[in-house]
């Protein structure tokens, strides 16, 4: 045990999309030793964090973490000198138990920080125009859970397990609200996690006095780029919201603001709403693309096939050449754990594949002389054809096509093709193998994520009648061939963003 305690931060992770994330948030996940996580967090906020991530989620009617082996982990960890952040989906101190948690730590002699997160009562209301207060309209809110039952002591682990960030136990019929005190508050009504039970919730305030035409809404995965929105009368919204198959998470507004979505409403979904991505791509790479889908409304998962792996090699000084091409962002980065001055590569005129290439060299200050419009080799040895090079140092990855090489050497130059990196087999979790299966589409961006893949999923045969084949252009296209695998999908800019706009296209028929 230390002699001193770490710290625990109780952290709120938002309503959903992760650009919603706090700074501070960020920042405490970044370098933390233990995050200990729901599961409505963000999706991607876990992803590449240096500390060890501990799933501690528990989902309604689902798999469960018992509150008490939470609060027991949260106090090891800590007790260990350890850094730790409890994170929570929206607000640490809204249905999220943090309370409870913070009063343990204070009770143990255990230093504690809150740092607030945007609740999902106030993001997906405003994300489906919905101001929860509006003056002349409401002057209040009040914000209830669906779910409801007494209260136990905090931190004495004796309520049951329950749904992520509610404290509350769905299957309990009792209930601590007193529906006609809430049935004429003069104000707007925010409930969360009560989709199983809006029948009930409209029932009990129209009996309580609420008008049965006042106006209320429902909004699915608010915040989300597939986020629906359903608005009725109070009365008729449980009806509305089963014929239109809404599910949680969401919240239900009810209130004469709920009526200003028609015209205040500003979020549209996204043109991959209601349709499943697969990304194949190394994990650190996945990340980018993957936020780019799901801002467009797809539920993305993340399914990497492949990983980097640099290779320990003696590089020769850039400034003996005239010509340094580098073909891929890894490329870009696994220089620069080698060439530690960037004033190395003053001597050659630079040659980069592509545009993601030249940004990835850009992030270190360098700015690419030749980037060819298409991002394939034989787009690179054209935009090369005016290019005196005598000299030129090719630094790429290994097993990688040899057209940009050979046709230098064809025109006279002496090349020098040093591998800097190799692209190895991930391997992937039968969970993620399975939904990328399962997916609308599958993408690949390169021909070693098409193997790979492969390998992991067991072959071709998993493919042919599963997603969409989606690559990014026709050499990960000749992969797909290879083994027999038509692309249904295949980028026309054979960049990341060039992929998405295929998909986008395509999604849109």
């Amino acid at each position: 045990m230390s002699a001193r305690p770490g710290t625990v931060y109780l952290v709120g992770a938002g309503p959903g999309d992760p650009r919603l994330l706090t700074v501070r948030a960020r920042a405490l996940l970044a370098s933390a030793d233990v995050v200990l996580s729901d599961r409505l967090v963000p999706d991607g906020v876990l992803d590449g964090l240096p500390g060890e991530v501990v799933d501690v989620g528990k989902i309604g009617g689902g798999d469960q973490v018992p509150q008490e082996e939470t609060q027991r982990l949260l106090l090891e960890h800590a007790r260990a000198g350890r850094s730790v952040v409890r994170l929570k989906g929206g607000d640490p101190f809204v249905f999220g138990r943090g309370g409870e948690e913070a009063q343990l730590c204070a009770r143990e002699g255990i230093p504690f920080e809150v740092v607030p997160g945007v609740t999902a009562g106030v993001a997906a209301s405003a994300y489906a125009g919905i101001p929860v207060t509006q003056r002349g309209v409401a002057s209040a809110v009040a914000f209830v859970t669906g779910h409801t039952q007494p209260a136990s002591p905090a931190g004495t682990g004796t309520q049951p397990a329950s749904p992520a960030g509610t404290g509350e136990d769905p299957g309990k019929e009792e209930t601590a609200i007193d529906w006609p005190a809430l049935a004429v508050f003069p104000g707007t009504l925010v409930f969360y996690m009560g989709v199983r039970r809006l029948d009930r919730i409209a029932e009990q305030l129209v009996a309580g006095g609420r008008a049965a035409d006042e106006p209320a809404a429902i909004v699915q995965r608010g915040t989300f780029g597939d986020q629906r929105v359903v608005t009725a009368p109070l009365a008729e919204l449980p009806v509305r919201a089963a014929q239109a198959a809404i599910s949680a998470p969401a919240i239900t507004i009810v209130g004469p603001v709920a009526a200003l979505h028609e015209e205040l409403a500003w979020f549209t979904a996204g043109p991959l709403a209601g349709r499943s991505v697969a990304v194949t791509r190394a994990r650190a790479q996945a990340s980018g693309l993957a936020a780019r889908l799901r801002a467009l409304g797809a539920t993305v998962t993340e399914a990497p096939a492949i990983r980097v792996k640099p290779l320990e090699v003696e590089l020769p000084d850039p400034r003996d050449y005239d010509l340094l091409v580098l073909t891929s962002p890894n490329g870009v980065h696994r220089l620069f754990d080698l060439v530690r001055d960037a004033r190395a590569l003053a001597g050659p005129r630079i040659a980069v594949l592509g545009p993601g290439t030249a940004r990835a060299l850009r992030q270190h200050g360098v700015e690419a002389d030749v980037v060819p419009s298409r991002a394939v080799g034989e787009g690179l040895v054209d935009a090369l054809a005016d290019v005196p090079v005598r000299r030129a140092l090719i630094a790429r990855a290994q097993e990688a096509r040899d057209v940009v090489p050979d046709a230098l050497r064809a025109r006279g130059a002496h090349v020098d093709d040093v591998a800097l990196y190799r692209t190895v087999a991930e391997p992937l979790d039968p969970d993620a193998r399975d939904a990328a299966l399962d997916a609308d589409y599958a993408t690949f961006t390169s021909a070693s994520s098409v193997r790979f893949f492969l390998e992991a999923a067991g072959g071709p045969e998993a493919l042919r009648d599963g997603p969409r084949l989606a690559s990014i252009g026709p050499i990960t296209s000749a992969a797909l061939r290879d083994h027999h695998l038509e692309p249904h999908v295949e980028a026309t800019a054979h960049t990341p963003e060039g992929l998405v706009a295929a998909l986008v296209a395509d999604a849109g028929g």
